[in-house]
């Protein structure tokens, strides 16, 4: 009996589309449900919105019109001519789930309470060349809190505390998330004499640091955007600061003005990010760290931005993103200022699972293959099956009645933990543990499997320990206790 199923991408002719063997989506299944059960602790709803949404709502905010796949019939309407030009009738896939969310709250304003809580896993799609950590299909998992009018700045610190809780119960390496302002960037940027047709492009700029280096990006700002190289140097000074004091990070920012006024904006941005990090650092120290060179590309960020990082691999660049916005839901009326975080959950499935960084007990949710004597006793197997699975014990029935034997060898094969033997001419049934040989007589009444064998059990890896120190235990307390919850309805 094999004690580790393996976990593999499915080989898929599409490039960019990941498909899961059934270990794998195991795992992604355990990822979704502790993930769903941390959101619904902190009282945020679960919604799905439509796939698709009008080109011209896609496309209103940010750079994405390259990555928007449009959705068109094979044969179209001739009445419908208009479409192909007119970007509100022109339907696209939705890229991200903040977009079309920002369109949900405006349609539902009536019939919602706020502040709104949500929670969203779900796929979406982007057009992009496929890589790793990047794909064209994907599932996304956002919370976000939306007020009406207003939204307090506490919530720039409850959301990204709440992720890091959900992210410490995965079997995963450990995550910290970054932060910064957007105001503290525009700010200083203000302050040294950068115009503010520029401020956008150098946010953008500045933000692909870690990709292209210091020394492209300064190149960038003076050559494409056009500020002095004095004013890139000190953008670039302005990215190097980090920590998780908030009055040192103040000081230093202040420092990097060389002499220059603080321009209001700025002092703004500081008080709000000092005080998202102290807050932070009462609530889960080590959880936050400000690091500066954070920009965000999408326009509709307007505050607090997000980026995180998991320990080992930060190669693969941020895992969980995002930040506030003041002005994305609007109806003209009333304005909905939102503050949202987002874990391309595809992305880090795609690392943890490649990396073989967790295990599987058993790729089916099986426990139980009863045996078939005979096909004409079968119905007896069946009826066993039923009182079983009634307990919420997951069971399946031999496909034919082989020699028990080989019915054992099929449930190895299949990792199944557990063969139920029908009791002959009156004798009790029997339950034969295939992994240890252990056989005792059972009732389908009583019998239960242990809890570790009631569903399959998703842990880290023992080659993973190591960059997943202190994860694997939530994760596999988060297990059992979706088991006694399973149980227990």
């Amino acid at each position: 009996m094999r004690t580790m199923a393996q976990v593999r991408q499915a080989l898929s002719s599409l490039s960019g589309f990941p498909e899961w063997l059934p270990a794998g989506h195991i795992v992604e299944q355990h990822f979704v449900d502790i993930l769903r059960r941390t959101f619904e602790l902190h009282g945020f709803s679960g919604i799905q919105t439509r796939a698709v949404e009008p080109l011209s709502e896609l496309t209103r905010k940010g750079e994405t019109s390259k990555e928007v796949y449009l959705l068109n019939r094979l044969q179209e309407d001739p009445g419908d001519s208009d479409a192909e030009t007119d970007p509100r009738k022109r339907l696209g896939l939705h890229f991200d789930l903040t977009v079309p969310f920002a369109r949900y709250v405006v349609d539902n304003a009536g019939l919602l309470t706020f502040p709104f809580k949500r929670y969203q896993i779900q796929k979406v799609w982007r057009g992009e060349r496929p890589q790793e950590g990047r794909f064209r299909e994907f599932i996304q998992a956002d919370i976000d809190i939306v007020g009406d009018g207003a939204l307090p700045l506490h919530h720039d610190v409850e959301v990204p505390l709440i992720m890091h809780e959900a992210l410490s119960a995965l079997p995963v390496p450990a995550v910290t998330i970054h932060v910064s302002n957007r105001k503290v960037a525009q700010g200083f940027y203000q302050s040294i004499g950068i115009d503010s047709g520029r401020l956008i492009e150098v946010l953008r700029v500045v933000d692909k640091l870690d990709k292209i280096g210091p020394e492209k990006v300064a190149a960038e700002l003076t050559q494409s955007v056009g500020v002095s190289a004095q004013q890139a140097a000190q953008a670039l000074r302005l990215a190097t600061i980090t920590g998780t004091d908030g009055q040192d990070v103040s000081g230093q920012v202040l420092r990097a003005l060389a002499g220059a006024e603080p321009a209001e904006l700025l002092e703004e941005g500081l008080a709000e990010l000092t005080a998202l990090l102290e807050a932070a650092g009462r609530r889960r120290p080590g959880a936050v760290v400000a690091d500066l060179k954070i920009a965000r590309g999408l326009d509709y960020y307007t505050g607090t931005v997000y980026e995180s990082f998991m320990a080992g691999h930060e190669d693969l660049g941020s895992v969980c993103s995002g930040g506030r916005y003041d002005s994305l839901a609007t109806n003209g009326k009333r304005t909905f200022p939102g503050v949202g975080i987002s874990i391309g959950l595809s992305r880090l499935l795609a690392r943890v699972i490649g990396e073989g960084l967790v295990e599987v007990s058993r790729p089916v949710p099986t426990a139980v293959l009863v045996a078939v004597s005979d096909e004409a006793h079968r119905s007896a197997s069946d009826a066993i099956a039923d009182a079983l699975r009634a307990r919420g014990i997951s069971a399946d029935v031999a496909p034919s009645a082989a020699k028990f034997g080989k019915q054992i060898k099929a449930a190895d094969k299949r990792s199944i933990p557990f063969v139920w033997f029908p009791g002959a001419d009156g004798a009790p049934d029997s339950v034969k543990d295939i992994r240890s040989g252990e056989q005792v007589e059972a009732d389908t009444s009583t019998w239960r499997p242990p809890s570790a064998d009631i569903a399959p059990q998703v842990t880290v890896s023992l080659s993973g320990v190591d960059a997943a120190a202190g994860s694997g235990t939530g994760s596999q307390a988060g297990t059992e206790a979706d088991t006694e919850a399973d149980s227990a309805s």
